[in-house]
């Protein structure tokens, strides 16, 4: 037993007193913050919407806060430090989704006024299309969670010293304790604190390599430059050159491409993602919700700049000290730079920025769909408000283990910003592809929706299973686009027949 203990906690850390006060004052002001904002979580309503009384600013910066997690803190500048900016591409598209999502799918939200936007799919085709949707949400959020909360525990571990094991128990424990108690507002809230703390933990890591970097910035550019680091735009192979065809669409770092993935990806993980979406229903009017989502695009580009610019810097400040050791996983070079490079109270802002980013797990939104889409419909129709609200809160803890036992699973691969991509790629498709076909026609067609939904997931997992292995030279970013187009066809297709749906109005 003793043994045990010992190798999960051996000692091993750079941190200091300093370095754990400074997240030790962070955490308590998070749980002030998560208990003040709570505190009127009083039904249901309150508890997965915020009673829809959320400022549309805290709205957004919560939406920021989802969005970038500790997979952009860590995986981001890893990625740039490997690679270049070309992440960026995707954001190109990302910025085109907002759009979309703010003038179709948030009117249609709110005009069916759904707790969890698969309700909108029961009221639009029916509850095979509902249930199917909500089967999807829960395999991908649960999976692509667990690489976020897998990526969070690595890095905070490196920091710490610990093994992952009790790093993924501290994440669970202190989720739980906050977002069963004040649900969405409790979230909403305590994510406006941390997409400040990490934003400005990002700034002050700015300036600081830039201090330690010989030559500062114009050194810093002109290196980067040199090493191709500085790239954001990969054009593709010349349509004469041999190969064309494979090389298009296996490469999904392709301008074109990513640009496409950036905007069908973003407008699925943003429109049809309950996890996203919830935080844009927390406020009162369509208006402000559409407000809510538009103004995202300048927070989260300059949150995606700011860490792309770490990622570039730490890749000069390593070839400028080619001596310093790196870490086993490049995935966690930021966390190792901040261990092994930076002083007291600044490495204890880069270990809060992580646990903080990391905290925003997806109980909230996993616990919403169950209870309003499973549990109500399905086995309790009619009870108490104060028996939902037992339910929500007792969900809310199993989902925490499931994400927890997921989390571990996942630490045993690498390349984890990508790896949660692939996961959202199998079944993202299928999702967008059923929301759009109900708000870009007039089709019904309940079974058809569904078994368009299943076939085209499974489509999209043998795809992937495909591509890496190494037989079909496909790219992962191809997923959504054709699971995207393979429902909407289908689900119009076969509704005369499922369905008896022969008619469009």
């Amino acid at each position: 037993m003793n043994e045990a203990i010992s190798s999960w906690f051996p000692g091993e850390t750079t941190l200091t007193a300093a370095d754990f006060s400074v997240l030790a004052g962070t955490l308590v002001l998070m749980f002030l913050v998560g208990w003040w904002g709570g505190r009127g979580a009083k039904n249901t309503n309150d508890f997965f919407l915020g009673g829809r009384r959320i400022p549309w600013w805290a709205a957004m910066l919560s939406f920021i806060a989802t969005e970038i997690s500790a997979m952009t803190i860590i995986g981001v500048p890893a990625t740039t430090f490997r690679e270049n900016w070309g992440y960026l591409q995707f954001f190109i598209g990302s910025a085109g989704a907002r759009i979309l999502i703010a003038f179709l799918f948030i009117p249609a939200f709110y005009k069916y006024n759904s707790t969890t936007i698969y309700e909108y799919l029961r009221q639009r085709f029916g509850p095979r299309s509902q249930y199917t949707a909500t089967g999807f949400f829960f395999v991908t959020r649960l999976l692509a969670s667990g690489v976020r909360l897998m990526a969070a525990s690595v890095a905070v571990s490196v920091l710490l010293g610990w093994h992952i094991v009790p790093t993924i128990l501290l994440f669970t424990i202190v989720s739980v304790a906050y977002i069963s108690y004040g649900g969405i507002e409790s979230v909403v809230w305590t994510n406006v604190l941390q997409a400040l703390t990490f934003l400005g933990v990002g700034v002050l890591t700015i300036i600081f390599l830039l201090h330690r970097v010989e030559g500062g910035l114009p050194a810093a550019l002109q290196l980067a430059r040199d090493a191709g680091k500085l790239q954001m735009f990969n054009w593709g192979p010349n349509v004469m050159e041999p190969g064309f065809l494979v090389k298009f669409f296996s490469n999904p770092n392709i301008v074109w491409i990513a640009i496409l993935n950036g905007f069908v990806g973003s407008t699925a993980a943003f429109g049809t993602d309950h996890e996203m979406t919830q935080k844009l229903l927390t406020v009162e009017t369509r208006r402000e919700s559409q407000k809510t989502i538009l103004l995202s695009i300048a927070g989260s580009l300059l949150t995606l700049l700011i860490f792309v610019a770490v990622g570039t810097l730490l890749f000069v400040f390593y070839k400028q000290n080619p001596g310093l050791a790196l870490p086993a996983k490049l995935d966690t070079i930021y966390p190792h730079f901040a261990a092994t490079a930076m002083p007291r109270f600044l490495r204890g802002a880069v270990l809060t920025a992580i646990v903080m980013a990391s905290i925003d797990s997806p109980l909230a939104s996993l616990t919403a769909v169950f209870v309003n889409d499973l549990y109500k419909p399905l086995i309790r129709k009619e009870a108490a408000q104060k028996h939902y609200m037992k339910v929500s809160r007792v969900c809310v803890a199993l989902f925490a283990v499931a994400l927890a036992g997921i989390a571990y699973f996942f630490s045993f691969f690498d390349k984890m910003l990508w790896l949660a991509f692939k996961i959202g790629g199998v079944t993202y498709g299928s999702l967008l592809g059923v929301f759009l076909l109900g708000l870009l026609t007039k089709r019904k067609g309940d079974k058809a929706a569904a078994v368009a939904m299943g076939v085209m997931a499974a489509v999209n997992a043998s795809l992937l299973l495909l591509s890496e292995s190494g037989v079909l030279p496909l790219g992962w970013s191809w997923l959504v686009i054709i699971g995207t187009a393979g429902t909407f066809g289908l689900g119009w297709a076969l509704a005369p027949a499922l369905d008896g749906e022969g008619r469009t109005a």
